[in-house]
């Protein structure tokens, strides 16, 4: 299906189309292009238009570039003064002519499972677009819109920041009818002052809100007045979800299992009772979120209760997997969970919860018993406070029940100092150090957590982990 004309989308972005095509995407990455995108030729690590004729040559569409690369086929160009400045318009006017009720997320943790939540729970209920990545960003945002279908039901856009004044511009061009805010807690705290900075930041989604928008705030926080006066603020109705008094959206009782968690509250001002296939309290306040969101859009709500049971944790947000040990004896194997995507304080403490209520199973390898073993990962961006609140993580009621933590990386040596010493394991420098011991140092009927922050590669540690497995003897592999 057609997304993109020739003459529309140099409409969109005021530019000069060259030829006559069609795009039936939009791609910034030539590893991943399909053959009929509009390549947009970004400058980030290297300069997008240094790839334009491999762009061409896979089968782009054409390609949305701010001059003409040497030996390109000119007839298939979309030639604008700003490339990124031309992907955000393409994306205001893709947002402008789509009949979509628009969703924003934002939060300090749990954006992108949440954003997955709200894609199963609104694809049961309509078509529904949402990025595949964590595609949050100031390319990230405008290429998602872009991307969107003119015909979908839904759009579900994640809207992250790193610094001030980043989330306000992504808002107002989503133009979302409903805004969640999942979380506000210690993250990026390198550029704020205070928690409070980070709460007015987030709470800027709704400066892009439209008429009659809604507002779904987390109601348990310290912050929570700031982003419901913010909200106010821009005459939106307000839903409030969590776990206390007064919550529109109420979680009463949690029960985490081994492989769900399952929550009971009011919402729709009634009784419900819902899971999520993963266990956790977190995803079960990240759903009570998204059944709010679902009733803002005025959903139905057996359809969202039941689909939100079906969402599965993906890779790097939470996956559990068992790794088989041994190709005969099938019952030795050890479980692993992934969280190697991002790591902050809270959704550390979040994860570490889930990996204390595990259940090792006792008996099974060289070691007498399971055991609960972390592998943590430096957190990054906590400003001033950073050496500190990686020496809290010893202080938290979960640690009671870990057997060991493998800590990786300059600032996870201040919590390895802090550990006592029958829960210390190893400390590495880097993710490659340590992935090189997990043989040695896992076994079967273990549970272990891989955690950390994006830029410390843990998912080198979740490879290695996973490279520990073999197929069953007689299988296919």
């Amino acid at each position: 299906m057609t997304l993109w004309t020739a003459r529309e989308a140099a409409a969109a972005t005021g530019g000069q189309a060259t030829g006559h095509w069609e795009a039936t995407g939009v791609s910034i990455d030539t590893r991943t292009l399909a053959p009929g995108d509009l390549f947009v030729a970004l400058t980030a690590a290297r300069d997008g238009h240094e790839f334009v004729a491999q762009a061409l040559e896979k089968g782009a569409a054409a390609a949305l570039v701010s001059r003409i690369p040497e030996g390109v086929d000119e007839d298939r160009l979309l030639l604008v003064d700003d490339v990124q400045a031309g992907l955000e318009r393409l994306g205001i006017a893709a947002r402008a002519r789509t009949r979509a009720q628009v969703v924003a997320v934002t939060g300090s943790v749990g954006k992108t499972s949440t954003k997955e939540m709200l894609r199963c729970v609104l694809g049961a209920q309509g078509s529904v677009h949402a990025a595949e990545k964590s595609y949050n960003n100031h390319w990230g945002v405008p290429l998602t819109l872009a991307r969107m279908p003119r015909d979908v039901d839904f759009a579900v856009i994640e809207i992250g920041m790193n610094h001030p004044g980043e989330i306000a511009p992504l808002s107002r061009m989503a133009r979302p009818h409903v805004a969640l805010i999942t979380i506000v807690a210690p993250a990026h705290l390198a550029a704020f002052e205070n928690i409070e900075g980070i709460a007015r930041e987030k709470g800027a989604i709704f400066e892009g809100l439209e008429p009659g928008g809604v507002a779904v705030i987390n109601g348990d926080l310290e912050v929570t007045p700031i982003l419901i006066a913010m909200a106010e603020a821009k005459g939106a109705q307000i839903l409030t979800f969590g776990e206390a008094v007064g919550n529109h959206h109420r979680i009463t009782e949690v029960t985490v299992g081994d492989a769900t968690t399952v929550a009971q509250g009011r919402a729709w001002r009634t009784p419900i009772l819902y899971k999520v296939a993963v266990p956790g309290r977190h995803f079960a306040v990240n759903g009570m979120s998204v059944l709010a969101v679902a009733h803002a859009l005025g959903l139905d709500r057996a359809l969202a209760i039941t689909a939100l049971g079906q969402w599965q944790a993906v890779a790097g947000r939470g996956l559990r997997e068992l790794i088989l040990l041994d190709p005969v004896e099938t019952h030795l194997t050890l479980e692993l969970i992934d969280d190697a995507y991002n790591a902050n304080p809270a959704s550390l403490a979040a994860s570490l919860e889930v990996l204390a209520g595990t259940h090792p199973r006792d008996g099974l390898g060289r070691v007498s018993h399971g055991r609960r073993i972390a592998y943590l990962g430096d957190m990054k961006e906590l400003g001033a406070e950073e050496h500190t609140l990686h020496r809290a993580v010893a202080a938290l009621p979960s640690m009671a029940k870990i057997d060991l933590v493998h800590c990786v990386g300059p600032l996870m040596r201040e919590l390895w100092s802090a550990l006592p010493l029958e829960k210390r394991g190893h400390w590495a420098e880097t993710s490659a150090a340590m992935a090189e011991r997990v043989r040695h140092d896992l076994d079967a009927g273990d549970v272990v957590l891989v955690k950390g922050s994006l830029s410390m590669a843990l998912a080198r540690v979740v490879d290695a982990i996973r490279k520990m497995g073999v197929s069953p003897a007689g299988g296919n592999g």
